[in-house]
């Protein structure tokens, strides 16, 4: 299923999604100017390897510090372009209307602490893992987590493709998502570990999303502009 549009209107300027996005975009290009030896440093640095912080002496053979700085610039990391791709497309489509809830400097903070979330669901289940973690997957997941929570009458426009026929359709936004979700921890249930996706890292990520989403929606949120008689989500800002 690939997302298309959501019908919730935006109600301000995403400019930390767009910032996000440019700071993403900007960051793959430097990766893919490093020679091949280059860039497997830097995922290794700058990415998050297990066993970097729960074996020292791994660590130490392997010249890598205990620096938590990686726990941040992991999100800003991407293994190739459809794992960019895939992932500012998710961000776009679903952040807009989080951060119209949660404001600008809000959704900055929101946006870092699922990212955190979802680090720490990954390591608590790959504690020996050697593999570096990287990729900001795991906070879009919650994005989408909380947007599953703020617009439960939302419908997703998705194309589905059916061999080689593209099917449109729209999908309430609580099955879409609760889809994803779905997916991701039946996924991490059967990878146990292994197949290079950190299916865990989506799942806690969109949990932290649906659960801090609470703490950070504003009085001013785009929830209020549901309109019951249209069905619809309108474009108008709360009286003060």
């Amino acid at each position: 299923m690939i997302p298309l549009r959501d019908n919730v209107p935006r109600l301000t300027t995403p400019y930390v999604v767009w910032g996000i996005i440019v700071l993403n975009v900007l960051v793959f290009l430097f990766q893919t100017s490093l020679p091949p030896w280059d860039r497997n440093a830097l995922v290794h640095l700058f990415g998050v390897v297990p066993l970097r912080y729960f074996n020292p002496e791994w660590a130490r053979v392997h010249g890598l510090s205990q620096s938590l700085w990686p726990a941040l610039t992991y999100m800003f990391l991407h293994g190739g372009w459809w794992h960019l791709i895939i992932n500012m497309w998710m961000l776009w489509i679903f952040a807009d209307n989080v951060e119209d809830a949660t404001g600008h400097a809000g959704f900055a903070v929101f946006y870092v602490l699922c990212g955190l979330a979802a680090l720490a669901a990954h390591l608590v289940l790959n504690l020996g893992s050697p593999v570096p973690v990287i990729g900001a997957s795991g906070a879009i997941a919650g994005v989408m987590g909380a947007y599953f929570v703020l617009y439960p009458r939302g419908t997703v426009h998705t194309l589905i493709p059916i061999f080689f026929i593209p099917w449109f359709v729209d999908i309430p936004a609580p099955f879409f998502l609760g889809f994803w979700f779905l997916t991701q921890l039946i996924s991490g249930m059967a990878a146990q570990g292994g197949g290079g996706v950190a299916w865990w890292a989506h799942v806690g990520g969109f949990l932290a999303g649906a659960v801090l989403i609470r703490f950070f929606r504003g009085r001013r949120s785009c929830p209020s502009c549901y309109n019951r008689g249209t069905r619809q989500y309108e474009w108008r800002r709360p009286g003060p």
